[in-house]
């Protein structure tokens, strides 16, 4: 490895108490003119509340290369273990199922 690349290389540090991750299965996504703020949240069925777990906040640029980035990975997702189909309409057909929060973007 030449010394430019070495000098160009990050090192990133995961600390035990954000290796754990975060589960959300509802993102909030609202932008200003210089940021877009992402809430992830973990919704509970039954409950009037939820809590947001974890915020990002990125520049519109940074986070359209995440849109592009996600995009990519999803691709290669698929060509590796198949489609993923929703599993949960944005309309469900029985009243006690949960819809799908991440369909029409996120929005009730």
């Amino acid at each position: 490895m030449d010394n430019n690349k070495k000098q160009n290389e990050l090192k990133i540090e995961v600390t035990p108490e954000v290796a754990s991750g975060n589960y959300a299965n509802l993102a909030v996504i609202s932008h200003t003119p210089n940021e877009v703020f992402m809430d992830f949240i973990a919704m509970v069925p039954n409950m009037q509340q939820a809590r947001v777990q974890s915020r990002i906040i990125m520049t519109p640029e940074n986070a359209k290369n995440l849109l592009f980035a996600l995009s990519d990975n999803i691709k290669k997702y698929e060509a590796t273990f198949g489609e993923i189909k929703h599993k949960t309409p944005n309309t469900p057909a029985n009243p006690n199922e949960i819809r799908n929060p991440f369909m029409n973007g996120g929005q009730a």
